[in-house]
């Protein structure tokens, strides 16, 4: 009688659990949309802070940065950055898609995605998700950066990634970074000093603007040749 009685009383349990489930899964994930959506509202006039820099403010972490909007940055920052990071960024919706399936493509069963991330994508990551690289974060990424596409002019997506994106430890947006490698404003940097700027994006903590490797070197090259030729890819901004 006890044995049943205990599977009884675990049955009762697991009912319970089911219905609190039912009830609160649908309002928790409702209460997350709504706060997103305000979130990216707010964020379309404001200026955003990224998880990064909140973690860093959370546990008294020095963060160095200077919004600057985007007529405050050098045009040929911002041609460098789409050009490496996003050449689409202009013609797509907010995400790649046949970057993205040519990536999944060839991904194995377990791995994670790697490349195709478009600036809205990137954009999703830094203001809303974490770092680390896994399946779970990508499929978030993509109704988000969707939605801020739908949301925001492409101008102001620039803008925003220009300012939240990491150019070291604890120094993040275009104008800190600037400062802080060269010395200067945003504003005022030549096509060399943005590219090399662009190159440290995919790894901002190893690759130092100032001090490029061999293979950052190479990299800043091929940048400046896009750069020169960037002008039919960036009519969005105008």
């Amino acid at each position: 009688m006890k044995t049943i009685g205990a599977r009884s009383g675990e049955t009762g349990k697991r009912r319970i659990i089911g219905r609190l489930l039912l009830v609160w899964f649908p309002r928790l994930f409702f209460s997350l949309l709504v706060l997103l959506a305000a979130l990216v509202a707010v964020w379309r006039f404001f200026p955003p802070v990224s998880t990064l820099m909140a973690a860093r403010y959370i546990t008294l972490r020095p963060v160095d940065r200077q919004w600057a909007a985007l007529d405050r940055v050098s045009p040929a920052l911002q041609a460098a950055v789409i050009m490496s990071e996003d050449g689409q960024f202009c013609r797509h919706s907010g995400v790649d898609w046949p970057a993205l399936t040519g990536v999944l493509n060839k991904a194995g069963d377990d791995a994670a995605p790697r490349g195709a991330s478009t600036i809205p994508m990137q954009i999703a990551k830094n203001l809303f998700l974490w770092p680390q690289r896994s399946l779970i974060r990508k499929g978030l990424e993509i109704p988000i950066a969707l939605g801020l596409d739908l949301v925001w002019p492409k101008r102001r997506m620039l803008e925003v990634y220009l300012n939240i994106a990491e150019w070291g430890e604890g120094t993040f947006g275009a104008e800190a970074a600037a400062k802080h490698y060269f010395g200067k404003s945003a504003s005022a940097l030549t096509s060399h000093e943005a590219a090399l700027l662009a190159s440290a994006l995919p790894n901002p903590i190893l690759r130092n603007p100032s001090k490029p490797t061999s293979r950052q070197r190479f990299i800043v090259r091929i940048i400046e040749r896009r750069i020169a030729q960037a002008a039919p890819w960036l009519d969005c901004l105008k």
